[in-house]
């Protein structure tokens, strides 16, 4: 008699779960599929793909669950280590050696084996061009949104994307591969949940077999060596930041946002490539605050002294990511564009910034 209730129940749980796997696959979000193919060389028009942008269904549960999953982001991406003496009594803030922190990550950047070529397009490819790399990072963007990935898995595969072509040269027909699989290892190094290997063969449109995506995840593994660890812009970014607000007795999410907008931006432009990330990162604290107040000056000596960098050694970067910001380059590359355009990011890429920066900026800094 117990064997045969104990059997009812087994075949009760196992219907249960049966059910239960069911529901949760016919609640999976159907993601879009794009094909990059061929990417043009168009120098006033990029055709990246013939379908409309990726846009993720919704319903009630899955807006639930972004709300919250914005909360646990915007925790961790700007509650980092501060500067201001007020978190001294946080050991999570690590306070305490924040400098050396910063002074070993500084050391880190400049490390051969970690940074690209600043001429690689040049003198290794041959197939690939600036304006390719745009539309795939472009892309990537709009991919690490559809799969809610942190900002720091997307700079960390651009940064594989650079090193990789740096190394090896690659046809344009397998640009694409090299863009999922670089965010495949990305994502398993920075994610908690890493989407699986078919994910990224679905949202090519299967363009790309698991195969093949597994042999590109190993070739780009063995020609960087295994040194997947590399401090981003994003890095030395959340730094910054607090830097710039250490006057403000509360945090300035306008600024915080636009600092992200204008440093994904920058992501786009290949002429970034050859800035140190810690410099880029500086360069957008500079424009975000000339931006919200374009008649003080955007430097301090705060900012000086945590970032190393004087007004003078950020002129180039500034401007060449302040022509991103007015459209002035990469113009038809909307992806984080739209994508702070949205509310939650505060519209921070609707704001308007002045057409010149004045060449004194970019003397003496000032209080």
């Amino acid at each position: 008699m117990a064997d045969q209730e104990n059997c009812v129940r087994v075949t009760r749980l196992a219907k249960k779960r049966a059910a239960e796997a069911m529901v949760q696959h016919l609640q999976q979000p159907n993601k879009k599929r794009v094909v990059l193919g061929e990417i043009r060389n168009l120098s006033n028009q990029i055709q990246m793909f013939d379908s409309e942008p990726l846009k993720p269904k919704c319903n009630k549960q899955t807006t639930k669950r972004k709300v919250k999953r914005s909360v646990s982001v915007k925790e961790r991406e700007f509650r980092e280590e501060d500067v201001d003496s007020k978190l001294d009594d946080d050991p999570q803030m690590c306070s305490a050696y924040v400098s050396d922190i910063y002074e070993y990550l500084h050391q880190m950047e400049i490390e051969k084996k970690r940074r690209p070529l600043s001429d690689y397009l040049e003198k290794v490819q041959k197939d690939v061009t600036a304006n390719m790399r745009g539309v795939l990072v472009d892309w990537l963007v709009e991919v690490a949104e559809e799969y809610k990935l942190l900002s720091d898995t997307l700079y960390l595969a651009v940064a594989y994307i650079d090193r990789y072509l740096s190394i090896k040269v690659i046809p344009r027909q397998r640009l694409q591969l090299l863009g999922v699989s670089s965010m495949l290892i990305a994502s398993k190094y920075e994610e908690i949940k890493p989407p699986r290997v078919e994910d990224f063969c679905y949202i090519t449109d299967n363009t790309y077999t698991k195969k093949d995506v597994v042999k590109m995840e190993a070739d780009v593994l063995q020609s960087l060596k295994f040194e997947m660890g590399n401090p981003t812009t994003k890095t030395f970014l959340r730094r910054f930041t607090r830097v710039a607000q250490e006057d403000c007795k509360n945090s300035n999410l306008k600024l915080e946002f636009l600092g992200c907008y204008l440093a994904e931006l920058s992501l786009l432009d290949y002429n970034c490539v050859k800035f140190l990330p810690s410099l880029v990162a500086a360069a957008v604290i500079f424009l975000s605050r000339f931006t919200l107040q374009p008649k003080l000056h955007p430097w301090s000596v705060g900012l000086e002294q945590n970032s190393g960098y004087r007004a003078a050694d950020l002129k180039e970067c500034v401007l060449i990511i302040h022509d991103l910001q007015l459209s002035r380059r990469g113009g038809s590359l909307v992806a984080a564009r739209n994508k702070y355009k949205q509310h939650k990011f505060k519209y921070v890429s609707t704001l308007s910034s002045p057409l010149e920066i004045p060449d004194s900026f970019f003397e003496d800094t000032r209080q």
